[in-house]
């Protein structure tokens, strides 16, 4: 029998959000602003995108030594993960242009990494942020090979020593795209019995195969047959690509919800979370804005993450903007604003988490 569809119920604590909307849309009305990502956006998108493809295009020529190559393969996984978290991530969310035809040619730039459309704004848009922190749920947190991000996950005495691989585990997160898009097929139709989600479309799984061929052309056929790479150094450089982007990626996103002082609510047996769902997203996410503008601005403002997940309509250039409204209104009302100050007191604080869960005497 599938699990009951979860949902938030606490009218008490409803007031928060429509206040808090009410003073973002008064932000954005007195500086006269739109909430989407204007044209600074799209000179970002054309950056990381050329970050990508344009030492792609020179290691098609073969033109350089084993080290350049090396470092090609680098760029281009800052360019992955760049495209990712600054053009795909917006776009997806519609909150990069206002147009939405503009949103979907740059969300498609996920297939450029691997990924797949469809399945990202499924799983991420829909689950992830609406069902922030919730086992098996939210994939975030939820069956990862060796890893044992949730309480509520099954302990294995391995997991004792998950503080020092899981970090080689996140570097895998893209090049699972290739395998775990076809995985979610089983995922959304078994969901779909809840209502959470709808059954895998039929027309999205004629995209999925025919999006996964064409980038085993782009990123396999066409290096190997139009350029002097050899076999060997493809799997290196491919990698060495994917290992940057993964860890980059799954390390920015695990330090915004699985560091101290998150929550990770368990709904009782009628699927009922006692919490507003916007109280929810305060309680299951963190934030590690500092001083560094050139970080934020690399990882497309996912250093706050708190006020993405409660305006992901929003683009991310206005989130540093919108932080000290929504810590204040979150004072206000006596709810925790969780910030951990910068990236490396996030890091430390996530691995912590991953040595507390990794403990056999914290078993759910």
């Amino acid at each position: 029998m599938a699990s009951p569809k979860i949902k938030f119920t606490n009218p008490q604590k409803s007031a928060f959000f429509p206040i808090l909307r009410q003073r973002v849309d008064q932000y954005f009305s007195a500086q006269e602003l739109k909430k989407t990502g204007g044209q600074q956006i799209l000179y970002k998108a054309v950056f990381m995108l050329a970050l990508y493809l344009i030492p792609y295009t020179l290691l098609l020529t073969g033109s350089f030594g084993p080290l350049t190559m090396v470092g090609l393969a680098i760029l281009m996984g800052l360019g992955i993960a760049g495209v990712g978290m600054s053009v795909m991530h917006d776009a997806i969310h519609g909150s990069l242009a206002n147009q939405k035809w503009l949103n979907k040619i740059l969300g498609a730039s996920i297939y450029l990494l691997g990924g797949n459309a469809y399945n990202w704004e499924v799983q991420h848009n829909r689950l992830h942020h609406t069902y922030t922190n919730v086992h098996e749920i939210d994939e975030d947190i939820t069956g990862k090979f060796l890893l044992r991000l949730s309480y509520q996950e099954k302990y294995k005495s391995i997991h004792r020593f998950q503080h020092i691989y899981a970090f080689f585990l996140y570097s895998l997160m893209t090049i699972s795209f290739l395998w775990k898009d076809f995985k979610e097929i089983g995922v959304f139709n078994k969901l779909s019995e809840t209502g959470m989600t709808k059954p895998f479309p039929r027309k999205e799984l004629i995209t999925l195969l025919v999006s996964k061929l064409a980038y085993v052309v782009f990123i396999l056929v066409i290096p190997l047959a139009f350029s002097s790479i050899t076999f060997s150094e493809w799997i290196l450089g491919f990698l060495i690509m994917h290992g940057t982007a993964g860890m980059i990626l799954s390390t920015v996103f695990q330090m915004a919800h699985v560091v101290e002082g998150t929550s990770q609510p368990i709904p009782d047996d009628s699927g009922c979370i006692e919490n507003a769902w916007a109280v929810h997203q305060l309680q299951t996410t963190s934030n590690f804005a500092g001083r560094n503008r050139l970080l934020s601005w690399y990882i497309g403002g996912l250093d706050y993450q708190i006020e993405h997940h409660l305006f992901p309509s929003i683009s991310h250039v206005h989130y540093r903007a919108l932080s000290p409204i929504v810590a204040q209104t979150a004072a206000e009302f006596g709810y925790t604003y969780n910030a951990k100050g910068d990236f490396i007191k996030a890091l430390t604080s996530h691995i912590r988490m991953l040595k507390a869960m990794g403990s056999s005497k914290l078993v759910a």
